[in-house]
């Protein structure tokens, strides 16, 4: 009896480790973007080589969009993303992007405001250095979530 119930719980123990199902799916990502922008399609390839299933949408309104998501005007970039509930705004780093979904704070999303050189998506550049902002509520004022500084060597 014994043998049996070791043997139930050895299995379920591989079957699911740390409690979870052994096999998680992709995190489902809709990028809006404008169809002729390369580095959306760069970004967006990165967070598919991430392991995101990306579903990329080119729109020719992309204003409506951000505004229909409430991303504040002065944090705007050129292109949004959703995932889960949570909106991705320009050239968010993955390891950001994997940390709001790690963490999952009380935010709306993600943003790095313009087209910062060296973010992902833009090139690489050692000297990179931008801000990673958190947008809390439509009446709290965003925080820095993460910083981007250069790397050394």
């Amino acid at each position: 009896m014994h043998r049996r119930i070791f043997i139930a719980w050895a299995a379920s123990a591989l079957a699911f480790p740390g409690g979870r199902a052994f096999a998680v799916a992709p995190a489902k990502m809709a990028v809006y973007k404008d169809p002729n922008c390369g580095c959306c399609h760069e970004w967006s390839k990165a967070m598919a080589a991430a392991g995101f299933s990306v579903d990329a949408r080119d729109t020719d309104d992309l204003a409506a969009v951000k505004a229909r998501l409430g991303v504040p005007v002065d944090l705007e970039a050129c292109h949004t993303a959703v995932v889960e509930e949570y909106y991705l705004e320009g050239h968010v780093p993955l390891e950001a992007v994997q940390r709001l979904l790690r963490e999952r704070p009380p935010v709306r999303g993600l943003a790095v405001p313009g087209m910062p050189p060296g973010s992902l998506g833009m090139g690489d550049d050692q000297q990179a250095s931008f801000d990673v902002y958190a947008i809390p509520s439509a009446t709290a004022a965003p925080y820095v979530f993460m910083e981007v500084r250069p790397r050394k060597g």
